[in-house]
């Protein structure tokens, strides 16, 4: 597409001799917090239907993938071509239903098989790695919620691979909670609304502590 092509030569020139010297000081490590921040105005369009000013944040977001793409390419490691090439594999692959003889009737099916697929890949990338844990691949950095919720996902979908001590742990702590019987999504937003306001009170930082219990639970 020229538009894509319009957008990678933008970039070049702005990373280029003589282009922006804010452009040109950045590095991975730097621009990982805009990714954070146009992601979650993204998202806020995506709450709001704001079809409009959608297509200008997916811009952005973009925007930060051609950024790290042109400095990984200026740095002989890959190219945006590269980028694009491997996710359209990797898509491909993944969906033998659709590309291949394969034959799912529902999604349910298609996650098994993804995951399965998946699995695979990871599998086949180094022969003499030790078989994947519950956790690999669970990202550190990921918001707090989005971490604990993972962890319930391994949980639920992984149950052979967990131990015995990890299983113990979480029956106790769950004989702990004080978890609330609620019925609709509404409600629980609303208890967990009304948490962040004691977190507050208290002075605790409810990110912080939500993923600090997390990762400390995974470690048993």
């Amino acid at each position: 597409m020229k538009e894509i092509q319009d957008l990678l030569k933008t970039m070049a020139t702005l990373r280029g001799p003589g282009g922006c010297p804010w452009d040109r000081e950045q590095d991975h490590a730097s621009l990982a917090r805009h990714l954070l921040e146009e992601a979650a105005e993204l998202i806020d369009t995506i709450d709001r239907g704001d079809l409009e000013h959608m297509r200008e944040e997916l811009g952005d977001v973009l925007l930060q993938v051609v950024f790290h793409a042109q400095m990984a390419s200026e740095a002989g490691h890959f190219t945006f071509a590269d980028v694009a090439r491997e996710i359209n594999e990797k898509l491909v692959r993944r969906h033998p239903h659709v590309f291949g003889e394969m034959d799912l009737q529902d999604s349910a099916a298609v996650l098994v098989e993804w995951e399965k697929i998946k699995a695979g890949e990871k599998g086949g990338a180094n022969k003499d790695a030790p078989p994947p844990g519950p956790w690999d691949d669970i990202p550190l950095g990921l918001p707090a919620l989005l971490f604990g919720d993972k962890v319930w996902k391994r949980v639920e979908q992984k149950k052979s691979l967990l131990s015995e001590a990890f299983c113990k742990k979480l029956a106790a702590e769950r004989e702990k909670a004080s978890t609330p019987k609620v019925d609709d999504e509404e409600a629980w937003a609303r208890e967990i609304f009304f948490l962040l306001e004691q977190s507050r009170k208290k002075g605790w930082d409810p990110e912080g502590a939500l993923r600090r219990y997390a990762k400390d639970l995974i470690k048993t």
